[in-house]
């Protein structure tokens, strides 16, 4: 499942503005996108000017994940307030590692992901 993740800058005398523009967007593209799962996460410990963010999006269930119309979508949405941006947004897309089954989490001991 093909999942999007989407980080940026955003200066602290706009991140209250962002916050409302992206959380706004998230609940446009749910109703567009049934199923769509969206988050908005800070950089931890990023109290400096400006601050990273980052939003994920994910469909669970679905075959293709987050397909090309949907991120198109994100993309449009997140125009109408990029003016509150530091810089460009960058997307990327991740999807799950082959030898790991979809929705597994790894755990601390979880020899699998080790480099030998």
């Amino acid at each position: 499942m093909r999942e999007l993740f989407v980080y940026y800058r955003v200066d602290a005398a706009n991140a209250a503005a962002a916050r409302r523009a992206v959380l706004a967007m998230h609940d446009r593209l749910r109703g567009v996108h049934p199923g769509l799962e969206a988050r908005l996460l800070i950089r931890a410990g990023d109290g400096s000017a400006p601050q990273t963010w980052m939003e994920t999006y994910a469909v669970p269930g679905a075959a293709d994940g987050v397909d090309a119309d949907i991120e198109a979508s994100i993309e449009a949405e997140a125009a109408s307030w990029s003016h509150l941006v530091d810089g460009p947004r960058h997307a990327e897309a991740f999807v799950c590692h082959p030898e790991r089954s979809e929705g597994s989490r790894s755990s601390p001991g979880d020899s699998s992901l080790r480099s030998e």
